[in-house]
Order: structure tokens, then C-alpha cells, then sequence
């Protein structure tokens, strides 16, 4: 007899100041600056669920793609194109991190921060703001860590970033803010099919603010930060 599928229901919710999926680092830890707040749900709200957890320096969290469309079909998807290999190579969705999955499930390790009152400050997550978190788990360096692992075609292929020029909105947004967005942004969150296309227009929500910027000779230039009002 077939196992009955399993329901799971958020323990917390994540929220960081970069509204929306687009711009968000690819892997976590790409970008340390980039601290984003778990809220625990009821009943895990109380001291009680995240006793000891003050002595671990990273945690991770499995979390849910919910800002993907309905995954229905996607078992039939059995390749992905990553952008590490530009966006047209096509690998198995196993041999992947892209989050349209067979399960909409996330995993990511992040630093933990500070504890407060029902919420957890964390550094470097990918998650968008709004993503369910279903469980935490404390990171623990003798068992997860494999220094001298291969990478698969991460190791062939490096990751570059780019450099920001915020020259033409330098004083439209904080210098602290400028340093946490300057660095999503040399992550290039461009679509990797979008390589080539230079000056091409992208907007990003950040803060409250509408980001746009382009890609010319190598660089990104953030050419406005326009306050967005609801």
C-alpha cells in the first residue's frame, strides 16, 4: 500500500527587504550582507523550540518555493538549463540547485545573527520575502562540511561577479542600503540568456523602492531608485 502523501505546514515565515524572487543571490551565502528576519509561527513562538540553538554560529532552513507558479507537471521535467552553464546546457534536475523541482522544497544555510522574541536574524539567505519556512535545523561543521568535495560543473565553470556604479543615484538611497543592494546586484541577476543583450532595462524591488539598472561594458549601472507608494 502507498504511503499517504505528507502534509507540512510553516513553522515560520522569512522577510527581507527585497521584495519578489528577481534579484536574489543565486545560492545562499553569496551574499553575507544580505539579513533577512524568521518569524516563528504559534506554537513555536515561545523560548521553548529554540532552546540551545544560541550556541550554533549557522543553521539551515528547509523552506518552500512559493513564489514559483503551481508546481503541478513538474515531475515530467526532468532537466533544467543552470545559469552557471549560461542558460542553454541542460542538466537533470538532481544534479541541480534550480527551484523548479519535482517538490517545491528549498535548503539553505545561513548565519545565525541574533535570537529576539520570536524571530531569528539571519545573514545570507536566498530566500524571497513571504517564503515559508517548514524546519530548522542547527548546522554542525564535523558533519556538514566537505571542504574537498567536488562541485560538478560549478568547479569548471566560476562564478563572476560585476562591479556596481551607483553614481547616478548616490543620493537617493543610504549608504548602508547601498552596500547590502551593490552587493545582490554584482551577482548579476540577470537571466543568463540575457548575457549579451547590453543596455537592456531590469527593475528590482528594494526597500521600497523601484531599482532599475542595465548591464554596459562589464558593469552595472543603477540609473534610478524611485520610491514606490501603495
Amino acid at each position: 500500500m502507498p504511503p499517504k502523501p505528507m502534509e507540512i505546514n510553516p513553522v515560520a515565515w522569512y522577510h527581507v527587504p527585497l521584495q519578489g524572487k528577481f534579484g536574489l543571490p543565486r545560492q545562499a551565502g553569496l551574499v553575507p550582507e544580505l539579513q533577512g528576519t524568521v518569524r516563528f509561527t504559534t506554537p513555536f513562538d515561545g523560548p521553548d523550540a529554540i532552546r540551545g540553538l544560541a550556541g550554533f554560529d549557522h543553521i539551515w532552513l528547509l523552506w518552500g518555493f512559493s513564489h514559483n507558479p503551481a508546481p503541478a507537471g513538474t515531475a515530467d521535467k526532468l532537466t533544467v538549463r543552470p545559469p552557471r552553464l549560461g542558460g542553454n546546457t541542460r542538466v537533470g534536475v538532481f544534479a541541480s540547485r534550480s527551484p523548479f523541482r519535482p517538490n517545491p522544497i528549498g535548503l539553505s544555510c545561513v548565519r545565525l545573527l541574533a535570537i529576539r522574541t520570536g524571530e531569528l536574524l539571519v545573514g545570507g539567505a536566498d530566500l524571497a520575502d513571504g517564503t515559508p519556512i517548514y524546519d530548522i535545523k542547527p548546522y554542525l561543521p564535523y558533519a556538514d562540511a566537505r571542504p574537498d568535495a567536488r562541485g560538478g560543473f560549478t568547479d569548471e565553470v566560476p562564478w563572476e561577479t560585476l562591479p556596481v556604479d551607483f553614481s547616478a543615484v548616490r543620493d537617493s538611497i543610504p549608504e548602508q542600503e547601498r552596500a547590502i543592494l551593490g552587493a545582490l546586484l554584482a551577482q548579476d541577476p540577470r537571466p543568463a540568456y540575457h548575457a549579451d543583450d547590453a543596455g537592456r532595462r531590469y527593475g528590482l524591488r528594494w526597500a521600497g523602492r523601484d531599482i532599475q539598472f542595465c548591464v554596459r561594458d562589464g558593469k552595472i549601472l543603477v540609473l534610478s531608485a524611485e520610491k514606490m507608494y501603495i
